[in-house]
């Protein structure tokens, strides 16, 4: 490297963004995720130790996942080298498995390759990865913001340790700010910046866990606020809802957190948490979710937990997602709540889902027999010569009700369906219970 190129990446480095100039080298830098970095937890140790397997680090943007690689870049003795997934393609990937084998043959260096954004490798360059993960040509460090055990090769997954990071807590990404704010060697501190305790609070709060978020923020408003008689720039509550014009809802909805929160709607309507349904509710819609989505989850959710424990539960259901596709946004907002909210108040039962989910179960395992003769068709001739006789019709006995065989001779004492004594369903409880005791 000449000067010039020295002097050029200099530059660089100074004119980076803050967020990348701030990037820790060392492991005791970094700020947040304990439960994977901790000094007794085993990325740690292995970190410390230049004994790093193949990992994926999976988590929401802004939490760290490039910055642990880095940390890893600057702490082994292996080469190291990165790619970033959403670019590189099959040659790229080749010359890296040859410097890789020629690093090892002639130096005795392993080779750890960095793959950001790995889940946009698609099947074919994942297996082109997987020998030479597999025989240590490479150690492979994936980033990712998608769940691996959906977007990653299986294979690459048994042989790779899985860690996720979660969003970083509001008092580390405080800590972060007063670093960006105060730092003068990669921070912004030579602007002689102050940042008031209501503006950190805000920043760190909005940012939902996403470092860089943050400091994208606080950048912009060192950079763009005039310093005041004192001199110094003051970064104040105001300045940071300048900065942050909006809080940023973290949701993709291809991704990840598509599935988590639909599943905490669903949950809190089985849980008769209507608060917490109502406010996933918000946050899909917030969004940008498909309405007539929200809508058939919701006629799911209605059999599937409520059941016959309130009939009119599906009523509900079923009238929301016609009034949803008729009416549209931003009223469908109410529809859905109605529904939702419902839903979450009403009695609960999960019988008549354990009935289905059972006798499907007894169909693909079980010799189930042929239908009782009684049961059969007799509505065409010939069908008394078969032996399609002996039915008994449940209308000419007392309360409708006549007791015979249903089901197939080799299951014929079998029970799907346990009626619960909740909301509705404990007529349908009374009412079977009374039948039964008349047979005894």
């Amino acid at each position: 490297m000449d000067l010039f190129d020295f002097m050029r990446e200099a530059n660089m480095e100074k004119e980076s963004p803050l967020a990348k100039r701030l990037r820790p080298t060392t492991l005791d830098e970094v700020v947040g995720q304990k439960h994977i970095i901790g000094k007794d937890k085993l990325l740690y140790r292995a970190i410390q130790a230049d004994k790093i397997s193949s990992v994926i680090f999976y988590g929401p943007p802004g939490t760290g996942k490039t910055t642990l690689a880095m940390v890893i870049a600057n702490t082994t003795s292996s080469i190291f080298t990165s790619l970033n997934a959403t670019t590189a393609g099959k040659k790229d990937m080749e010359e890296v498995v040859k410097q890789a084998k020629d690093n090892y043959g002639m130096y005795q260096k392993k080779t750890i390759l960095f793959v950001d954004e790995i889940h946009r490798f698609n099947k074919a360059q994942q297996d082109y990865l997987l020998p030479f993960v597999e025989d240590g040509t490479i150690v492979l460090i994936g980033a990712t913001t998608e769940n691996p055990y959906f977007e990653v090769n299986g294979a690459l997954i048994s042989r790779s340790h899985i860690f996720r990071l979660e969003p970083l807590e509001k008092e580390d990404i405080k800590e972060l700010l007063k670093r960006a704010v105060y730092d003068v060697e990669k921070g912004m501190g030579a602007y002689n910046a102050l940042i008031d305790e209501d503006a950190l609070d805000f920043l760190a709060d909005v940012s939902e866990g996403d470092a860089r978020s943050a400091l994208n923020a606080i950048e912009l408003g060192v950079l763009t606020t005039q310093p005041s008689e004192d001199g110094k720039i003051h970064i104040t509550l105001e300045v940071a809802e300048e900065c942050i014009q909006r809080r940023a809802i973290r949701y993709d909805k291809d991704g990840d957190n598509h599935y988590d929160t639909i599943s905490a709607f669903i949950k809190s309507m089985r849980g008769s948490d209507p608060d917490a349904a109502v406010y996933y509710l918000a946050k899909m819609l917030q969004a940008g979710e498909s309405v007539t989505f929200i809508a058939r989850r919701i006629m799911i959710h209605a059999c599937e937990d409520v059941g016959i424990a309130d009939p009119q539960a599906i009523q509900v259901a079923v009238a929301c997602a016609q009034a949803v596709e008729r009416v549209g946004m931003p009223e469908a907002q109410i529809i859905l709540a109605n529904a939702a909210i419902y839903i979450a108040g009403a009695p609960k039962s999960n019988a008549v889902v354990n009935a289905i989910s059972s006798a499907m179960d007894t169909v693909r395992n079980q010799k189930t027999g042929a239908v009782p003769p009684h049961l059969r068709d007799a509505h065409y001739k010939g069908s008394i010569e078969l032996g399609h006789t002996g039915y008994l019709y449940p209308h000419d006995y007392p309360n409708h009700y006549v007791k015979q065989q249903y089901l197939p001779d080799e299951i014929k004492d079998m029970k799907f369906y346990y009626p619960t004594e909740m909301g509705y369903e404990k007529n349908v409880y009374d009412r079977l219970k009374s039948f039964h005791e008349e047979e005894e």
